[in-house]
């Protein structure tokens, strides 16, 4: 008989982004190790971009619960004269203009009186409904992710009533994550953070998190029983019959481009190389696939790279998978923050499935860096090395020029959604044995 266990996630199908996909993909492939999962999300979430096609993904007979959630993004939208039904985006991007006094003050205040974000207030009536929910429908474990970190507050409240054995897992950090400088925190609400941070890690039976520095950092805050379990590539989401790559020097960029993620060094540099080689000018296409911030378009505007810009709105998910297959070239930029090393997204272990050449820009010695050498799947040079950027974008450039540009990405699989939901399982069994 298949053990039962709840997943608490802000994030699902038709919500659409890299949120998404992990616990999607987990849920997929837990009945193939003998776990059902039953799923807990909110019924009306404020979530940056919808993409149906991922709702192919839900497996048949998945139990999907579904409640009403009260979030202050009505009177956000209000107060910074933001349409009713646009979208709010995430990690500050900003697609139209630079951040005025009002949004600065919307973060200030979301900061330090919504603790620990905007879906605090869904906290008390999902412990209440799941109460008697759990109840009436035993599970044997509880499995929270987050971020939005009200979703562990949810688990953690629960297993004090219920005493479940509880997963934690952190798909970013907490107190740690890029943008928590910028919540402009006053003492009291930074305290209030991570007192409430340290709760979690400690009260649950065990911690997963997507990198080992993510599982270092949270060891020096005394959380134990941490496991890495990174994020993935799902084999079905990969063509079998491999397109055509792009005709011209495509360098593509999927996701969200926010202001610290802008890699500022790279338009820099493709701006001297257009100059110096005709032929790179004559073949290069920039390709940038998702919301991209005004900073980032600033920028390239004022490296005369706009030319080679081609701009796609989000797109569905396989078919961005499509794309990422045809580049020649495709390009992570790190966010250049003190976290970056542990940064590991989901985005780069598709980039990985993909199977084109990786030009990453970050730190040489972080998590993308040791599993890009492992896999000999792409180059990687620091955020300063202009030298090391121009070197990196030459080595592709001529190999496309032969036509032998591509690389081997040896042992991907170890990374497939599949083989990572057997690790999960394996870490279920032992908490609810």
């Amino acid at each position: 008989m298949k053990k039962r266990v709840l997943i608490i996630t802000y994030y699902w199908p038709p919500s659409g982004g890299a949120g998404v996909q992990r616990w999607l993909k987990f849920s997929k492939y837990l009945p193939d190790f003998d776990w059902e999962p039953v799923i807990y999300t909110p019924e009306n979430p404020e979530v940056p971009v919808d993409d149906p096609s991922l709702l192919e993904d839900v497996r048949p007979g998945l139990e999907v619960i579904k409640r009403p959630i009260v979030e202050p993004y009505s009177a956000y939208k209000k107060f910074i004269g933001q349409k009713k039904g646009e979208r709010v985006n995430a990690a500050f991007l900003s697609e139209n203009k630079r951040p005025g006094f009002k949004e600065k003050l919307s973060v200030w205040i979301r900061g330090n009186f919504f603790i620990p974000d905007s879906r605090r207030f869904w906290v008390r009536p999902s412990v209440r409904f799941l109460k008697k929910y759990l109840e009436a429908h035993p599970v044997d474990a509880i499995v929270s992710t987050g971020p939005p970190h009200s979703m562990h507050l949810i688990a953690l409240a629960l297993k004090k009533k219920l005493n479940i054995p509880w997963l934690a897992d952190f798909r970013d950090p907490w107190t740690n994550i890029d943008f928590y400088p910028d919540l402009n925190l006053t003492p009291l609400a930074d305290a209030k953070h991570r007192k409430l941070e340290r709760k979690v890690i400690t009260s649950c039976d065990e911690m997963v998190v997507v990198s080992r520095q993510m599982k270092t950092e949270f060891e020096e805050l005394d959380g134990k029983n941490i496991h890495v379990i990174t994020n993935g590539f799902d084999d079905a989401d990969v063509s079998k019959e491999t397109p055509e790559t792009d005709e011209k020097f495509s360098i593509i960029h999927a996701g969200s481009l926010p202001p610290n993620r802008n890699p500022r060094i790279l338009w820099k540099v493709l701006q001297e190389l257009v100059t110096a080689i005709p032929e790179l000018a004559d073949s290069l296409q920039i390709k940038l696939v998702g919301k991209v911030d005004v900073s980032v378009l600033e920028d390239i505007r004022n490296h005369q790279l706009e030319p080679y810009l081609e701009l796609v709105e989000y797109v569905p998910h396989d078919t961005v998978m499509k794309m990422l297959q045809q580049a020649q070239v495709l390009l992570l930029a790190i966010n250049q923050t003190p976290n970056a090393k542990g940064i590991l997204t989901g985005k780069f272990f598709e980039y990985l499935a993909a199977c084109r050449p990786v030009l990453t820009i970050g730190p040489t010695d972080g998590d993308v860096a040791n599993i890009l050498k492992e896999v000999q799947a792409g180059l990687i040079s620091g955020f300063d090395d202009e030298e090391g950027l121009k070197k990196n974008i030459l080595e592709f450039f001529n190999r496309f020029r032969e036509g032998n540009l591509s690389v081997n990405s040896e042992g991907i699989h170890q990374y497939s959604r599949k083989n990572l939901t057997s690790t999960l399982a394996e870490h279920l069994n032992k908490i609810s044995s």
